[in-house]
């Protein structure tokens, strides 16, 4: 379960701790949206497996250790389902933390279930708005505090936010998360929103700001480097806001943007920033990815596979973050890669491969079987000769010999793909047939048809398909199941949504938009930048803020762990290092600097002992193609010289006995040439002597390529004398 909590209970006579009420926290146990589709048809969305263990327990496990002392836990579609699963899980028998259920039948929306719990009085304080889907290790003290301090001198401030930085990719025009594109407004000074819009259509160049924002304002921030956590800290005035406001449903949509337009009420929205801490919501297949990724490797923490907190089996962490939970059978043959979960008593076969994936508990892998970016959910079969690729396969799924996922696929329970088959990217594949409309509504509709249950749906699917409507042929001979249909207008939504990686044609599509991006905003003389503080007077010199190269660098350094994490082919790399480069009005040198730190900085974090220079040889030789293409110039190879002194002096010292070695390394691979070495050198003949370290210590190394070079010049002079 959550952290234990320390300390005796004690006597106080402070007057606020006498009529202190007990953190209280609303818990949506609903999306309210057809994102999981057709996965949420069968299963509420909550109680889909996160790394093996349900998304809510990640939920109520945090709001359990930041001493949140009851839950109402608000269900609606299949809420049979998540009650059931809460009355049996060791949840509804915590001491002081208090789980209760609410149930609806028809709430359409959040709106809906915030009116609903306005009706039964059960909230007395400020209260913790949060969804069944959201990770996060975060305190609350800080953020409480704030937000109760602000209540004392202005009782208009109603809700806090929490939110987090994170730079939205300048290709795709969404956030790592697959969330759109997100544009906020924020006074600097008292952290109130001002202004919240997601950037849905991706237009280009501009946004419109009301002047009004700055009438009593001395300047603003402007942001698209944040992230909604979908955190909030609320008063009881939110709830009487959608009580009287019966066309709000969506939190952000209509509360959030209703409350900053409003002009009566006065009531504020403001913002928590965290740092070093971790909040994210699984909003659709790709954020179920990122974060899945980001708890194997352990930023969730104590939220982690090895980590027993919601009745979890605790796995085993092994090197190269591989988990292994007990039980298993694996064959000598097969090999587990890193970034990798293996659930409880699965089997595997021989010469299987299986890589920064999440196999679940009871499942059967045949051999010669190939399983990479993949979410392989409990009891899943899989036979010989079979490829999945970043594909989600539900629980109890069977894959015949030699069937093939390709990127992007999604199948729902129970589905049989036949011998051979090859569903195409991006296919969602179900034992329900695609509904004619799509609308949330309809994950009510079948849960009351089927009473709640999984397996009373699945049941009447199977009888359909063992009937005169099968539809084997859609999935291969001995197949079940209905390949649904992309919608009209659907594509974009599929590939920027899936856990596959960004398509190569779209990445240079994107690319070109951001090359005409960059004409557009060049002519007109007017450019944004992530973070820039807009004021009452613009001088037309200072109007503009020059990026951080910190940024630039922390963008291109977590560009290459994913590239590392997910196996991307290094042209889609280069591909989006350059959009980053064009973002940030960076050069090709510093995207040679940012690169080469960010492959350092990966042999130090994987290497122990007196493997260190064997990890760098490692990681350059793997990656050379793609530094070698941003170093074409001298000056290009002499900034990586420079980032590695910077790295020995400062931030990864452990290098600084191995510069003359590294040094070499890369002379022999061709990626630094003799010019950059010895004009590198050059360059601090007059340096004071405490910049003089690494090129004394490659001394015997720079004087061997000195006299190379004196003895082709002098080989040169006998050809031309001859």
């Amino acid at each position: 379960m959550g952290a234990p909590k320390k300390g005796a209970a004690r006597v106080t006579e402070d007057p606020e701790e006498l009529t202190r009420t007990p953190l209280q926290a609303i818990l949506l146990a609903d999306s309210f949206a057809t994102k999981f589709r057709p996965i949420t048809l069968e299963r509420p969305k909550v109680l889909l497996p996160l790394v093996n263990v349900p998304m809510i327990d990640y939920t109520l496990a945090w709001l359990e250790s930041a001493e949140v002392e009851e839950v109402f836990v608000f269900c609606c579609a299949h809420s049979k389902q998540v009650i059931d699963y809460l009355e049996n899980s060791e949840w509804f028998d915590q001491p002081n933390f208090r789980v209760t259920t609410i149930e609806s039948h028809n709430s359409v929306g959040a709106g809906d279930a915030l009116r609903l719990i306005y009706d039964r009085h059960v909230i007395h304080g400020d209260f913790i708005l949060i969804s069944g889907d959201t990770v996060s290790n975060m305190s609350l003290t800080q953020v409480l505090q704030e937000h109760k301090e602000r209540r004392k001198k202005d009782t208009n401030a109603v809700m806090t936010m929490v939110i987090k930085q994170s730079k939205a990719s300048p290709i795709a025009h969404q956030s790592r998360l697959g969330t759109e594109e997100l544009f906020m407004a924020i006074d600097p000074n008292t952290k109130q929103l001002l202004y919240y819009e997601e950037k849905a259509d991706h237009s280009r160049g501009t946004i419109s700001l009301d002047c009004s924002l700055l009438a009593d304002k001395p300047s603003i921030t402007l942001h698209n480097d944040k992230q909604d956590c979908y955190i909030d800290i609320c008063s009881q005035e939110v709830l009487t806001v959608f009580k009287d406001n019966f066309d709000y449903q969506h939190l952000r949509r209509h509360f959030v943007k209703g409350l900053l337009m409003d002009d009566i009420t006065g009531y504020k929205i403001f913002s928590h920033e965290i740092n070093s801490s971790y909040a994210a919501r699984i909003d659709n297949y790709r954020s179920y990815d990122t974060i899945s990724k980001d708890i194997i490797q352990r930023w969730t923490y104590p939220y982690v596979p090895d980590v027993i907190f919601s009745g979890n089996d605790a796995a085993k962490l092994e090197r190269q973050g591989m988990y292994r939970a007990s039980e298993i059978e694996q064959s000598r043959s097969a090999k587990i890669g890193p970034f990798t979960v293996i659930g409880k008593g699965t089997r595997i076969g021989n010469d299987v491969k299986i890589a920064n994936s999440v196999v679940g508990n009871g499942c059967k892998i045949g051999s010669n079987v190939v399983i990479e970016g993949s979410y392989i959910w409990d009891n899943v079969i899989i036979e010989d000769h079979c490829e999945l690729r970043h594909a989600i396969v539900c629980s109890g799924v069977t894959m015949r010999s030699g069937a093939v996922l390709e990127p992007g696929v999604v199948l729902s329970f129970k589905v049989i793909i036949g011998q051979k088959f090859v569903v195409p990217a991006y296919s969602k594949v179900s034992l329900l047939q695609q509904p004619i409309e799509e609308d949330s509504d309809e994950e009510l509709e079948y849960a009351e048809n089927s009473s709640g249950t999984v397996d009373s749906l699945i049941t009447g699917a199977v009888d359909k398909l063992n009937g005169v409507m099968t539809p084997a042929a859609e999935v291969g001979d001995g197949g079940a199941g209905y390949i649904w249909s992309i919608c009209e207008g659907g594509h974009e939504e599929e590939w920027r949504h899936s856990i596959a990686p960004i398509p190569a044609d779209k990445l240079a599509e994107a690319i070109r938009a951001i090359h005409d991006d960059l004409e557009l905003l060049n002519h007109d003389g007017n450019a944004l930048s992530s973070s820039g503080e807009v004021k009452c007077e613009l001088d037309s010199d200072d109007s503009e803020d020059d990026e951080d190269p910190r940024d630039f660098e922390q963008e291109v350094e977590a560009t290459f762990q994913r590239a590392v994490l997910e196996n991307i082919e290094v042209g889609h790399v280069i591909l989006e290092v350059n959009s980053l480069r064009l973002a940030y009005n960076m050069n090709s040198d510093d995207c040679a600097g940012a690169l080469f730190y960010s492959m350092m900085k990966l042999a130090l974090e994987n290497s122990s002992g007196g493997e260190l220079l064997k990890n760098a040889a490692n990681v350059i030789s793997t990656w050379q193609k793609l530094l070698k293409s941003y170093l074409r110039e001298i000056d290009e190879q002499i900034e990586v010289l420079q980032k590695l002194e910077e790295m020995c002096l400062e931030s990864a010292k452990e290098f600084a006995p191995l510069f003359a070695q590294i040094l070499h390394y890369l002379y022999e691979k061709d990626l630094i040439a003799e010019e950059a070495i010895l004009r590198w050198a050059d360059e601090k003949k007059d340096a004071d002597e405490s910049d003089k370290v690494f090129v004394k210590q490659s001394e015997k190394f720079i004087q061997w390529l000195r006299e190379a070079d004196e003895e082709e010049e002098e080989e040169d002079d006998d050809v031309e004398d001859d």
